[in-house]
């Protein structure tokens, strides 16, 4: 039998945001949820029906418990989660609306994670039955220790036969430009899939897109053909997916996808977005990715799909997805009014 099980490997942080879209100073009360990359997209698998586990480090305390409880709330597979440390990270979220851009304040140094050591987590025993395991550049940027813990994963997912994919996720307040490619180059040697933007590409690999600016929404789908090419070329991926973002302000977005696969390029259809809540799309797209290829989707369909759920995750309360499977499949085939299902 397959393997399908899903790892992902990072950080699980607290997010404390404001009502709505009020800002910092206005705020009498912070909503809690605890959310962080990796484990967002191992919520989001679980959610559509497939084994995901999460593993990462907690404290031993009431909050680590908390974070520990909403994983297991929604399916998530906590076998070799580590226990010590002194805190969970904090991040604070001030969402934006029209030309107004959302802000995020980070509070997670000593993390839990962030002082894990390498004698914290057993690869050999976590892959045994793993069939894709996923983890993103910034949770390699948390510690010189989670560099290497990170390292040790990768090879012993490569033991094991396990896919591995990395959303480069480049964070400037957690390293410098020169440092991520330092780090994140040797990694790429274990990576099956790359999923990035633009900017991503050239911060952590140093491989810019032509014709591009991200802040300006300028797209150009030929110059992100090319990027694809060259990174695939480069550190012989099987696909490369990046992310297509169009900010016509903080409350509407257009969203699609391109995939570089088998030596071709796929593009998504565009679905233009009022957004909800956009902390976590990328994540999403990333699961809904790891879906389609774990259940043997062709190109175009995986990336449709994981178009798709990431949109639909955008209309979202929080960091994660909680959409179904029919429920991208409806989108992706053509329903995307939004009317009422009876």
């Amino acid at each position: 039998m397959e393997k399908k099980k899903f790892v992902g490997f990072g950080e699980i942080m607290v997010r404390l945001a404001p009502a709505g879209v009020l800002r910092f100073p206005q705020a009498d009360s912070f909503t809690v949820n605890y959310t962080g990359a990796e484990g967002n997209m191992a919520i989001a698998l679980a959610y559509m029906g497939m084994p995901a586990e999460m593993v990462t480090k907690f404290p031993d305390n009431d909050i680590g418990r908390c974070a520990y409880r909403m994983l297991r709330k929604y399916d998530v597979l906590t076998d070799h989660i580590a226990w010590g440390g002194e805190r969970l990270g904090l991040y604070y979220l001030e969402r934006g609306a029209s030309q107004r851009p959302s802000k995020v304040i980070y509070d997670r140094k000593h993390s839990s994670i962030a002082e894990a050591v390498p004698e914290d987590f057993d690869w050999d025993d976590i892959f045994k039955d793993a069939g894709w395991f996923h983890f993103t550049g910034i949770t390699v940027a948390l510690s010189k220790n989670m560099q290497e813990i990170c390292r040790q994963a990768c090879v012993a997912a490569k033991r094991h036969g396990v896919k591995v994919s990395c959303d480069l996720n480049y964070r400037k307040n957690l390293w410098s430009t020169e440092e991520a490619k330092r780090v994140m180059t040797p990694l790429m040697e274990y990576v099956d899939v790359c999923i990035a933007n633009e900017e991503d590409s050239e911060k952590v690999l140093g491989i810019k897109a032509s014709d591009t600016d991200v802040t300006t929404g300028k797209l150009s789908l030929k110059g992100y053909s090319e990027l694809a090419k060259k990174l695939t070329d480069t550190f012989g991926f099987e696909k490369v997916a990046i992310t297509l973002r169009e900010s016509i302000s903080a409350s509407v977005n257009n969203w699609s996808a391109m995939l570089y696969a088998d030596g071709q390029t796929y593009l998504s259809k565009k679905y233009t977005m009022q957004i909800v809540d956009r902390v976590g799309g990328g994540d999403c797209f990333a699961s809904g990715l790891i879906y389609a290829c774990l259940n043997d989707f062709d190109n175009q369909k995986a990336l449709e799909f994981a178009t798709g759920a990431s949109c639909l995750k955008h209309s979202i309360e929080f960091d994660f997805n909680l959409s179904t499977v029919d429920e991208v499949m409806n989108l992706i085939n053509g329903d995307g009014s939004g009317r009422v299902q009876r």
